[in-house]
């Protein structure tokens, strides 16, 4: 199924290609807010607040870090209402994998990792076929 704007929907979850400029990532953080709120989660909900900030995050290492010319990337939300968890998927073209946070706040190159090491129940990152990396969050969400 093909909606309007791009999007493909699957059972409890989004995917979008956007792309890797700033206002792409602004993009992403508007969708990852329309997409809480269909799935029950206001946008002043914890939650809904949490997901954005890590999508924001997550799009904005990928223009900063991530940018490769001529290619954009991917944001993916899934929701497991099961395990109570929405994951955001921030795939790009780049092959550098992002560094492990560390604990000084002053590394501009890690500062917000650790935001994103801090609000997500895990995070990570897996290879993108056939070429670059997906950095990946979960986040537990109230039913």
């Amino acid at each position: 199924m093909r909606p309007r704007g791009g999007n493909r929907v699957r059972t409890g979850g989004v995917c979008r290609v956007v792309h890797l400029e700033p206002r792409g990532a602004h993009l992403a953080l508007r969708l990852a807010v329309r997409v809480l709120e269909e799935w029950g989660h206001p946008p002043a909900s914890d939650g809904s607040c949490t997901v954005a900030l890590l999508v924001a995050e997550l799009a904005a290492n990928a223009v900063r870090h991530g940018r490769v010319p001529g290619l954009d990337f991917r944001l993916r939300l899934t929701s497991d209402a099961r395990r109570r968890l929405i994951r955001i998927e921030a795939g790009d073209a780049s092959s550098d994998w992002p560094p492990a946070p560390a604990p000084s706040p002053d590394d501009e190159a890690v500062r917000g990792l650790l935001l994103v090491d801090v609000l997500a129940t895990r995070w990570g990152v897996t290879p993108r076929v056939p070429i670059g990396k997906v950095v990946w969050s979960e986040v537990a969400v109230e039913p």
